[in-house]
């Protein structure tokens, strides 16, 4: 059933040319708990094997203009691009950590990756502990950064893990413990809560939610009136939407709670396309949602994932699942 569509996936995928089946591997199913999920994706789909032999892959953001994904390999301190033509290639290192001393830090690398109004590569940085622009054409990487955000009130960030722009040019992002050796009870760390900040184009930080134990993906609703925060407690796997006010969130609302799951992952990254669909990494692989949050069904997925993004038509979902890139086409 899946050789015919797999001999031409990635025309499929608007991404090349019909390729050769032979070194196509498919993981994965489709696990169907509403019918609406019919309009996202189908029942026969699985996920392609682009690029594998990663640490931890996270944080991928697809480029449009060169049709390429960039991806985060944490603790490696590297960002790596996939294209269809050439496969996977290193791209940027060190991503994370551009200090001159040795740091404790095992998840010092690049997370989150995102792209502003102009274009450029902006990187939650674990290491540098900030969030960042690079200072280079997308064509022409290099570790050369500006700081975009690295303090609240004088103290230094945890280690940003994921961020999103709204229209207006504002970065909303998240700041668990992760890139810190010793996490929550880290000697440097310098907040005493795992925040959700706004970040505004003159560089001032406001916190939006402090009572959060791991904040990590975030997305906002197309309308941008929402914004969802996974929260990636083991003991507390939850995903909340915020009503968003101008420098606050006016009302928050607990949407999922999947704590009693135990297939491997945690809500982490992820993504809402134009009608409002979220696809969230969580226990089991990429949950999708509509607008409201009812489930509608699952990616699964064999091990942990973290993170994902749309292809600019929405026709592709790119996936960072533990060691591997991932693609599964959409409707």
């Amino acid at each position: 059933m899946y050789a015919t569509r797999i001999s031409c996936l990635l025309a499929v995928f608007a991404l090349a040319a019909c390729q050769p089946a032979k070194d196509v591997k498919i993981i994965g199913s489709i696990e169907r708990a509403d019918p609406a999920l019919d309009n996202v994706v189908s029942a026969d789909a699985g996920a392609t094997i682009l690029a594998e032999g990663f640490t931890w892959s996270e944080g991928p953001v697809w480029v449009e203009k060169y049709k390429m994904v960039l991806f985060s390999d944490v603790p490696q301190d590297t960002v790596y691009k996939w294209t269809a033509e050439k496969g996977k290639e290193v791209y940027l290192t060190p991503s994370g950590y551009t200090g001159t001393t040795p740091t404790r830090s095992k998840e010092r690398g690049s997370n989150g990756l995102l792209l502003n109004a102009r274009g450029q590569l902006v990187l939650c940085q674990h290491g540098d502990r900030r969030v960042a622009v690079m200072n280079a054409p997308l064509d022409q990487p290099a570790s050369n950064f500006t700081t975009l955000a690295d303090r609240y009130q004088g103290k230094r960030f945890n280690s940003p893990n994921d961020a999103v722009f709204d229209r207006q040019g504002n970065l909303y992002l998240t700041d668990p413990p992760y890139g810190l050796e010793k996490k929550e009870l880290d000697p440097d760390k310098e907040t005493p809560f795992q925040g959700v900040y706004k970040v505004y184009p003159n560089g001032k930080v406001t916190v939006l939610v402090d009572s959060l134990t791991k904040p990590n993906g975030i997305a906002l609703s197309p309308d941008q009136k929402f914004l969802w925060v996974a929260n990636s407690d083991p003991a507390k796997k939850r995903w909340y939407r915020y009503a968003l006010g101008d420098s606050t969130v006016t009302s928050g609302k607990l949407v999922n709670d999947v704590t009693s799951q135990t297939e491997p992952g945690l809500p982490d990254g992820m993504k809402i396309n134009s009608k409002g669909i979220v696809f969230a990494s969580g226990p089991g692989g990429i949950q999708i949602f509509d607008p409201e949050g009812k489930f509608l069904g699952k990616i699964k997925l064999p091990g942990a994932t973290a993170n994902c993004a749309l292809s600019q038509d929405e026709k592709t979902l790119f996936i960072t699942s533990n060691k591997y890139l991932l693609s599964v086409p959409l409707k």
